[in-house]
């Protein structure tokens, strides 16, 4: 399916268990407006209720991934008195947005097409995987708009690449190609543009055919793990394996362990 929103500036499809969200301005580098975002927050939140979905992939369309806040409209807003809607977009939007995907119960990918810079490499951050085309980069570039750095880029950079390279990023903004981004830990994978669609593809049937809910245990304790001691931690690790032991998947992945089959998961 494909949302009808208009202008459709978030494309949600989803097809064989993987819903792909992409982010549709390629005119303005697929930069976020108010309505952009607005629009990202009800796709992620339409995929997490959607028992069909999978695997989520996040990603851009034309020549950039997402380029973070559209500073057209910024300057607009500082120009007529919009002041409010600029300092309330970080609670009413980039924080929802981030949160959104910290909470989905299945894996997500940022397949990152083309830059990714502000916001929007706090986004591809966020997700559990990155795979990057051979010409797209990072550029935290908060630092260039006299901005400190938001959705999520203080708690998900540090975890990347350590707090040092984090504050040396975030600091003297450039964009990491991708060949550095890997060596740093930013990117899971790096593929020449030709193999980039397939390669996704691939990633986002693998992980679709997997178990979704044993998936979404895993993100959610690693998550946890990053704020709380090692108790807690392994309190919270028992509670996912418990919930995880009940699952329709384990049962039917331990009979084909015994019978030296391979397991079908179902997500469920």
């Amino acid at each position: 399916m494909t949302s009808q929103s208009a202008p459709a500036t978030v494309l949600l499809d989803v097809s064989a268990g993987v819903a792909t969200i992409t982010v549709n301005r390629p005119e303005a580098m697929n930069s976020l407006d108010i309505a952009t975002k607005v629009q990202l927050l009800d796709a992620l939140r339409s995929v997490g209720e959607d028992d069909a979905v999978r695997c989520v992939v996040i990603t851009g369309t034309g020549r950039s991934f997402c380029t973070g806040q559209d500073l057209k409209e910024h300057i607009s807003l500082l120009e007529n008195g919009g002041s409010d809607a600029l300092f309330t977009t970080v609670d009413e939007h980039y924080n929802p947005i981030v949160t959104a995907i910290a909470e989905l119960d299945k894996p997500v990918v940022a397949a990152v097409n083309g830059v990714a810079a502000g916001a929007g490499a706090s986004i591809a951050m966020a997700c559990d995987l990155r795979v990057l085309a051979e010409g797209a980069g990072f550029n935290l570039a908060f630092a260039g708009v006299a901005l400190s750095c938001d959705t999520g880029a203080s708690v998900h950079l540090p975890q990347l690449v350590g707090r040092a390279k984090a504050m040396e990023l975030l600091y003297f903004p450039r964009t990491v190609p991708a060949q550095e981004a890997l060596e740093l830990g930013l990117a899971t994978a790096v593929v020449p543009a030709d193999e980039f669609a397939g390669e996704i593809e691939a990633l986002a049937t693998r992980l679709a055919a997997g178990p979704t809910l044993a998936f979404g245990s895993m993100r959610r304790s690693v998550a946890y793990a990053a704020t709380h001691d090692l108790a807690e931690s392994l309190a919270f690790e028992s509670e996912q394996m418990t919930r995880t032991g009940a699952t329709a998947d384990h049962r039917a992945a331990v009979e084909a362990f015994v019978a030296k089959q391979r397991p079908q998961f179902e997500g469920r």
